[in-house]
């Protein structure tokens, strides 16, 4: 006979309501009570500890959102990456703080070198990876091997002209109007070095500043040039002027060749403008001369810091006449 409750000897089992059916249902719509806020649910501390983390690597304590560019303090060290940079720098007396090396670097006599130097000027030598590399240099070539140097004192406008005097020589001072390129800023540097001018001075707004990449491209002669800078550029440009400099403005669209301007051996300001829009309305105004650099028509204009070398060796060689 087939088995049931009757076959087995015991009671038969009281048959309930079918699973999910009934009272089981209405048990599962009773309310849970409000939604707990987000910082009280289980993985709300790691979201926030990561976030923070991620904002920390961008360097942005604020948001979460896109990472932005951070403008870097003005006491913030600088860093000049390359092999032949760092040399140059440390032969030239740059003042540094540390020279960082990475590790397991290939070794050539510009390393080499660069660590004698260094160990000789008493920089302290720190071994890093490629990684911290590539973040103290911002993502440039570094080939290994980095320079921290403190940040830039500038000199107040009048003390270059102080430093002529104390030379006993005729003033001659090299003005960045809107040169916005640490690279330009450093090769007119350079030039200026060369030509025998006797101090750089640059606004403190829209202008590169003595960057480690204007390090780099000065090849240390930013060590022997001191830079000025002005918080108003024609305010310090008219106070040259009151002191006995003539002012001349090289751009593309002066009236007169720079070969043929009668002012270049008195005391003097070049001020070399930026690229494509030359000289700014303002500054233009408070020249005593505005040149020109001849070139064929198919050049339409020189980067900055060629324009300033060759205005710079007119100048020397007037002088020398």
């Amino acid at each position: 006979m087939a088995a049931g409750g009757r076959a087995s000897g015991r009671p038969a089992k009281k048959k309930g309501p079918a699973k999910g059916t009934g009272g089981q249902v209405r048990r599962s719509l009773e309310g849970r009570g409000a939604t707990p806020p987000a910082e009280m649910r289980h993985w709300y501390k790691d979201k926030a500890r990561s976030e923070r983390i991620a904002r920390e690597d961008r360097g942005d304590g604020r948001r979460s959102g896109p990472a932005r560019p951070q403008r870097r303090s003005e006491d913030a060290p600088e860093y000049i990456g390359g092999r032949n940079p760092v040399l140059e720098a440390l032969l030239a007396g740059v003042p540094a703080n540390a020279l960082y090396v990475a590790q397991r670097i290939d070794n050539d006599d510009r390393v080499r070198d660069s660590i004698k130097t260094a160990a000789e000027r008493g920089i302290a030598l720190l071994e890093v990876s490629r990684d911290k590399l590539d973040r103290l240099t911002e993502g440039a070539v570094h080939q290994g091997i980095a320079l921290q140097i403190p940040a830039y004192e500038y000199a107040h406008p009048s003390e270059l002209v102080a430093l002529a005097e104390d030379a006993a020589e005729v003033p001659l001072i090299v003005a960045l109007d809107s040169v916005t390129d640490p690279r330009n800023l450093g090769a007119i540097a350079r030039s200026a070095t060369a030509f025998g001018a006797h101090g750089l001075l640059i606004p403190s707004r829209r202008s590169a500043g003595v960057t480690g990449g204007a390090w780099k491209t000065s090849a240390g002669t930013l060590a022997n040039l001191r830079v000025g800078r002005a918080s108003n550029l024609t305010a310090a440009l008219r106070e040259y002027r009151e002191a006995g400099l003539f002012v001349i403005g090289l751009d593309g669209s002066g009236d007169t060749d720079i070969a043929d301007v009668e002012l270049l051996s008195e005391p003097l300001v070049v001020v070399v403008g930026s690229e494509g829009k030359g000289l700014s309305r303002l500054v233009r105004e408070h020249c005593d001369v505005v040149a020109r650099i001849p070139m064929q028509a198919a050049a339409e204009s020189l980067n900055a810091g060629v324009a300033a070398g060759v205005a710079l060796y007119e100048v020397a060689r007037h002088r020398r006449l």
